[in-house]
């Protein structure tokens, strides 16, 4: 069995172009290292390496031989990474915060999960729909929902999610609503709005968009009371397909003019610079990306 010391000795030497060079960044004498490679020669049977007073050249199965000497210090470096990140566990605690929205319909269902794959890992989740600053309230994480991309800012930002916002009603309030076969005929239809001067839905089908002005029958700035609004039979919401999704695979709304929507929501998690680097953020980062893929 060959040593992996000599095969790393024998790899910096040919990388460096000689065993001066290579004594130089290994910090060991010139002579200990031309010393380990002829025993590794004489062990194999083989001349890998042409010398003389002015040249440092491999021989054929010199090259061969390097090829997979390198090959094989990567694959043990691999092998040590595996046990390093292992023996680096999430572990500490992790400030989480994110809208209502969002942890009710997908994180209060997984959370369990995180805490039994990472028992030494504690997270504070803090729900608000507030605007919070990450850094200067000291968070690790937050999770942010947004039409537009986020602005550049010392934040990494990583994308979970984009799904499209939908037009949903109850069957009882189509059934004794007016036909709707098009955007235009949603003025004559209750709509639940989200802002009194938000009187109108931009829709959009390939590459083709209108503008709808529904009937104002009611008003509300949360996601949550517009869907109990719509499986009410009130009126007609527009609401990303995730806060629909339940509803939608119970009956209780179907989807209106299902070629159309009225944009996307994108959903990104976002966190200091240094914080990210920490194994357990990177822990909840990679769970939150699962969460969310498998929606």
């Amino acid at each position: 069995m060959l040593n992996l010391n000599d095969l790393s000795l024998f790899v910096a030497a040919v990388e460096h172009g000689g065993f001066a060079a290579a004594s130089r960044q290994l910090g060991i004498p010139k002579s200990t290292l031309s010393k380990r490679v002829a025993e590794l020669e004489q062990r194999l049977g083989a001349r890998l390496i042409h010398r003389s007073s002015r040249s440092f050249t491999l021989t054929d199965v010199g090259r061969a031989f390097h090829e997979h000497a390198r090959a094989a210090l990567i694959e043990a470096e691999a092998a040590h990474d595996v046990v390093r990140q292992r023996a680096a566990e999430p572990s500490g605690t992790v400030r989480l915060t994110t809208s209502v929205p969002v942890a009710q319909q997908t994180l209060a269902p997984r959370l369990p999960e995180l805490a039994i794959a990472y028992p030494k890992l504690h997270l504070q989740l803090d729900v608000s729909d507030r605007f919070v600053d990450v850094a200067q309230e000291g968070y690790d994480l937050a999770i942010r929902s947004h039409f537009a991309p986020l602005p550049d800012s010392e934040l990494v930002q990583r994308l979970l999610s984009t799904e499209p916002i939908i037009l949903v009603a109850s069957p009882r309030y189509l059934a004794t609503a007016d036909p709707l076969q098009s955007p235009e005929a949603l003025a004559g239809h209750d709509g639940l709005l989200t802002r009194p001067m938000a009187t109108n839905w931009r829709l959009s089908r390939d590459g083709e968009t209108v503008i709808a002005t529904p009937r104002p029958r009611m008003t509300a700035n949360e996601s949550t009371a517009l869907l109990g609004a719509a499986e009410a039979g009130l009126g007609i919401a527009c609401l990303p397909l995730s806060v629909c999704r339940p509803a939608l695979q119970r009956g209780d709304i179907v989807r209106v003019l299902p070629d159309w929507t009225a944009g996307h929501v994108m959903t990104s998690v976002v966190m200091p610079h240094r914080r990210g680097q920490l194994p357990a953020v990177r822990a909840v980062v990679e769970f939150l990306a699962r969460c969310f893929a498998e929606e």
